[in-house]
């Protein structure tokens, strides 16, 4: 296809004949979403070209590729970022400026793809930005879910959940591939090794092109949709039933035995395809085998895809025949493993008889495997509690996690606090043996979506003070911002940067929930999945307080510079507690922002099914960039690093990559609070913590107590959050409680101090360099990977 988007006049001709093919309509008739189509299927089959010839130069030069197995990807809307990249974008608005069509307005009508619900797949996402914008052969794996996470919507102050239907509209960036599906067996039973009467299901695969930024290179993110296979006998309705739930959503409610059984057969869809068809290409382009490590990295990005070990060694095994010893080589210089958690409930535990009954050969060989690692273990003289601890199945349950460490290469953290973590104490009995497996991987964000795009108003004050555009390319040049950290004319080119960006958040809110926020008041915000160890429960407890006090102490009301706090969470639909505190905040949010006598100092929202889309205002319009979680907890995260980049300071814990983000812009440059790691892994050890003293001996918490119970008309409604706190507080909101009110006076203070918050800002924004996903995938590449570039 010839380049219709060369120039203006020829894009323009293209358009109009897309829309009369699509929809038969006129530039002057066109529905919005109508407009959205046409450019989305223009500029895919645009991008067709590119997409062909990075594919034949992989191919022909035979390059290692690396597959990043990922439950999770949250894109966001791929107009945005496939007009970036490719260049396009300004063709076309100079293009729809004609027409009197916005651009901005025409983005807006792509629903966000319901692939992911948090960090994990905003990560993933990034991560393939990044490796195709670096030119290296990486593609992701995942599943192509029908329905998203969940739409949220409040009622009655509660969280519901209403399913997101995104597919219901054509999605124009994928593309089938009927004749590379895979046909998966489930249940059945092993007979010489051979599984007998199994469930087939057939794995299609669809895949959407990822566009790398400015180099023609385009790569692809492969989903999997389960459909019925032509190898099953018979299709009643329970079995039609069975493989329409498979891919149907994303994490179906597993407190059931069939929801367990339902997410093991997600996990083993997506594994088994992804080998299976990277197996297949192998063989194909007349490679050996054995060589299979030699072309292939497989990234397991957290404990959902472990089941590529296995099924990788019942492949080599089963199908081609090798030795187990042969097999074990080839997996274990294939496969590398990304924790993302310290939190020991999170690192995920299959029951044996949910496991044996729907992958009866998979679990054979998880058992062999566990033999022979007992050996490993024994010989290197492990003690037996220990053996037993770090063990592949445990009295009921297959470890998934402990499968990763011993059928990988390398295993990385993802913030150099999380690694130092998992090294010394979570996995510590595996880093003992295994050091060298053991690297750090500090996350990182694309820039490129969360700067350039979101933020045209900070782009174009770096582009005109740093001299050039060099710095989209390499994000570590954004520390030439340092030199004007002092300069007033620049100070005041971000605060008005600032303010527009939160002119653009009010209005959004303002229409989405009829609350009026001030500009000029400090703006902070804290969005992240809701979840009691990222203490959004801390947040509020702190806001009750400054609202008592706005009521009652007129000097610290005379003081107080107006301050917005924003929220925006889901919480998973079984978590209790989550869906507990969510209410709360609602609840609250009602009385302050209905007080005449405080309203125009304090304000609180919480907006409603956060997702890709709003985080883009969210995330500039920030002053304060909430990062509270309890000290050890979080991994790394990633919403702290999108706040710095737009010029938020933390107001945080010392907790996965805050260390870093303080290490960069220095610790007077944001504002720490709490107890440190080290303090909370000694406080649990000891078992000595009893929050109830710290609430008897502190008047300010029995008040925000009083106040919850004073809510609602049962005074006891919220008291099994408040139990909670009393009785066990294991994330300890109330021990940090101080120290965050604290801070976050000390936060409304310098705010008032203009001169020293917009040196503080700037300094942030000077050195987020380190945190682009560019450094993360570069680092990932020279360590583990070690692919070449495409050079086309």
């Amino acid at each position: 296809m010839d380049n219709v988007f060369i120039n203006k006049e020829i894009f323009k001709g293209a358009y109009i004949l897309m829309l009369k093919n699509l929809f038969n309509k006129r530039i002057e008739t066109a529905t919005l979403y109508e407009k959205y189509a046409a450019l989305a299927s223009l500029l895919d089959k645009q991008l067709e070209n590119d997409y062909e010839a990075t594919t034949e130069y992989v191919e022909k030069n035979n390059l290692k590729k690396t597959i990043y197995f990922s439950m999770e990807f949250l894109m966001g809307r791929l107009i945005t970022s496939n007009l970036m990249n490719s260049g396009y974008a300004d063709v076309v608005k100079a293009a729809f400026d004609d027409f009197g069509y916005d651009l901005n307005e025409i983005e807006l009508a792509e629903t966000d793809a319901g692939l992911g619900n948090g960090g994990l797949g905003r990560l993933a996402a990034c991560f393939l930005d990044s490796a195709a914008s670096l030119s290296l052969p990486f593609y992701g794996n995942s599943l192509r879910y029908k329905k998203g996470f969940f739409v949220q919507r409040f009622e009655n102050d509660k969280q519901r959940e209403y399913p997101d239907p995104w597919l219901d509209k054509p999605f124009y960036w994928e593309e089938r591939k009927e004749q590379e599906a895979i046909h998966i067996p489930y249940f059945g039973y092993v007979k010489d090794t051979k599984l007998i009467d199994p469930v087939w299901v057939k794995a299609v695969p669809y895949d959407v092109k990822v566009v790398g930024a400015g180099n023609g290179v385009i790569t692809h993110l492969r989903l999997w949709s389960a459909e019925k296979s032509e190898l099953h006998p018979y299709h009643d309705e329970e079995y039609l039933k069975m493989v329409s739930k498979i891919t149907e959503s994303l994490y179906p409610d597993d407190s059931t035995e069939a929801g367990k059984t339902l997410r093991l057969q997600q996990q083993y869809l997506f594994s088994a395809a992804g080998i299976k068809s990277v197996i297949l290409e192998h063989k194909r382009l007349g490679r050996d085998i054995k060589d299979l490590h030699k072309y292939y990295v497989f990234q397991v990005n957290d404990t959902h895809p472990t089941l590529i070990i296995p099924e990788l060694m019942r492949i080599l095994m089963d199908e081609e025949n090798l030795g187990y010893d042969e097999s074990w080589d080839i997996v274990t210089q294939s496969v590398a493993y990304t924790n993302h958690t310290i939190l020991s409930e999170a690192l995920e535990k299959w029951n044996i008889k949910i496991f044996r009954n729907l992958l009866p050969r998979a679990f054979e060989i998880v058992q062999e495997m566990n033999r022979r690692f007992k050996i490993v273990l024994e010989e290197a003289k492990v003690p037996q509690e220990k053996i037993y601890q770090m063990q592949l199945i445990g009295a009921n349950n297959v470890r998934m996690a402990n499968i990763c460490i011993y059928g990988s290469f390398s295993v990385n953290g993802v913030a150099a606090l999380h690694t130092d973590i998992l090294k010394n104490i979570e996995l510590n009995d595996f880093y003992k043996l295994y050091p060298s497996k053991f690297n750090n991987k500090t996350n990182g964000i694309t820039h490129r979506r969360w700067l350039l795009h979101i933020n045209h108003e900070l782009t174009d004050i770096l582009d005109n003070l740093l001299g050039s555009k060099a710095w989209h390319k390499d994000l570590s040049l954004i520390k030439g911002l340092e030199q004007f950290k002092d300069d007033l004319k620049v100070q005041k080119m971000i605060k008005d940067m600032k303010l527009s960006k939160k002119r653009a958040l009010i209005q959004k809110i303002k229409k989405d929930t009829g609350i009026l926020l001030d500009e000029n008041a400090i703006f902070d915000i804290q969005i992240k999945r809701l979840h009691e160890y990222k203490r959004q429960l801390l947040n509020i407890l702190n806001i009750i307080y400054t609202y008592q006090r706005l009521k009652t102490d007129m000097e610290f009301k005379k003081n107080f510079h107006p301050q917005n706090f924003i929220f925006g969470a889901k919480a998973a639909p079984s978590y209790v507690m989550a869906k507990g505190i969510i209410e709360l905040i609602n609840k609250t949010s009602h009385v302050i922002n209905n007080d005449t006598d405080t309203n125009k100092l304090l304000k609180v929202v919480f907006v409603e099914n956060y997702n890709v889309t709003y985080a883009e205002y969210l995330f500039p319009a920030a002053d304060l960039s909430e990062q509270i979680s309890t000290a050890s907890k979080e991994a790394s995260g990633t919403g702290n690093m999108k706040f710095m980049l737009n010029g938020a300071v933390t107001i945080g814990t010392m907790d996965g990559a805050n260390v870093e983000i303080v290490k960069e812009a220095g610790m007077e440059n944001n504002i720490i609070f709490g107890l440190s790691s080290d303090e909370v892994n000694s406080i649990y050890k000891n078992n000595g913590y009893k929050p109830r003293q710290i609430y008897d001996e502190d008047p300010r918490l029995q008040s925000i107590f009083d106040f919850i119970r004073g809510l609602t008309i049962n005074p006891t409604h919220f008291d099994f959050i408040l139990q909670n706190l009393l009785t066990s507080d294991y994330f300890l909101v109330l021990k940090d409680f101080d120290s965050y009110v604290k801070a976050q006076e000390r936060a409304n203070q310098l705010y008032k101090d203009q001169k020293q918050w917009w040196h503080m800002v700037i300094m942030n924004i000077a050195n987020a360099g380190f945190f682009t996903s560019d450094r993360t995938i570069a680092q990932y590449n020279q360590d583990i990977w070690q692919l070449e570039e495409i050079k086309k």
